[in-house]
């Protein structure tokens, strides 16, 4: 996958034309020398906000298994598996979990069922977002997705199948390795997995749950707007604009790579130059400042939250 990562960041950066006598790296330097740093701010702040309602929601999970966590555990595990998910694709999954179990003393097979619940959710939500998408902008979407290619015919982006395959191997391996070293009987995993899985219909307060998971959808559209904003090449771009490429970018972040680094550098660049005509080396140097800001955001957040959990075990053991 890291191999797959290095390949697409290349592949962006070859797309990369600057004029002559001017290098990338000073394009890329210029380029975010120019943006609107208020916007980055106020998305970074929209972010710490997205990953509180997150944290949040999951705490909600929890409770009808039994394990009333507090915020604070939840955020920080949440952040810790953000984290590990920039080196590991899938892995922050697991991590998270075993970050909760430590704090909280949460079983990682009941919390890692209600880790699979948030993914459904956010799947449903994402396909909510892609229909507005097409409903908003679909002469523009369809011409972008003939040009793509999952079936690894033609010249298109192909991810391959196995990529997939490989990621959730690894996380089966994981969980599997953790399964051997506590030495826990295989029928009382599946049942801690099955308490958690269903936890979403035992919430005593669904309409907040359904709530929190529309309003983190909701502040990852403001991010991208703030970001779009923060760009003398993509500030005037309308609504539509802004919908489409927060779907190409949620697609592609969903990849098994690294943060989706790799992906998301070359999906869309190629949707802002298809669809809004922006010169090439203008949306790359977007994609890659923003990406670098958020990934950037994600190791902050991941490292404080790795100290403060460290901390509170030692204080723990003291």
């Amino acid at each position: 996958m890291m191999a797959l990562t290095v390949v697409l960041l290349w592949l962006s950066l070859r797309g990369l034309q600057v004029g002559e006598g001017e290098n990338k790296a000073d394009f890329l330097w210029t380029a975010w020398k120019n943006s609107n740093k208020g916007y980055l701010l106020m998305m970074a702040a929209v972010a710490v906000v997205s990953h509180v309602l997150r944290a949040e929601r999951w705490r909600m999970l929890l409770v009808p298994t039994g394990n009333a966590v507090g915020l604070a555990n939840s955020f920080w595990s949440l952040m810790v598996g953000y984290l590990v998910n920039l080196a590991v694709p899938r892995g922050g999954e697991v991590s998270r979990c075993y970050n909760l179990y430590k704090l909280e003393s949460t079983p990682v097979e009941v919390s890692f069922g209600t880790v699979v619940v948030e993914r459904i959710v956010d799947v449903i939500c994402l396909l909510v977002l892609i229909a507005l998408s097409f409903v908003a902008e679909w002469a523009k979407l369809k011409s972008f997705i003939d040009t793509l290619d999952f079936g690894g015919g033609g010249d298109g982006i192909h991810i391959p199948i196995w990529v997939y395959g490989l990621a959730l191997a690894g996380i089966g391996a994981l969980v599997g390795l953790y399964l051997l070293r506590k030495n826990v009987k295989l029928l009382e995993i599946i049942k801690g997995f099955k308490q958690g899985l269903t936890a979403v219909f035992r919430l005593k307060n669904k309409g907040l749950f359904i709530f929190y998971s529309l309003a983190i959808w909701v502040a990852y559209f403001v991010m991208s707007y703030y970001v779009i904003k923060a760009f003398p090449e993509t500030e005037n771009l309308g609504f539509g604009a802004v919908l489409t490429l927060f779907a190409i970018g949620s697609i592609a972040m969903a990849a098994p790579l690294p943060g989706g680094a790799g992906s998301y550098h070359t999906l869309v660049p190629l949707g802002l130059v298809m669809l809004y005509k922006l010169p090439q080396a203008d949306a790359v140097a977007f994609v890659f400042i923003f990406h670098a800001w958020q990934t950037a955001l994600m190791i902050l957040l991941g490292l404080i939250s790795l100290l403060i959990s460290w901390m509170k075990l030692r204080q723990v053991k003291d």
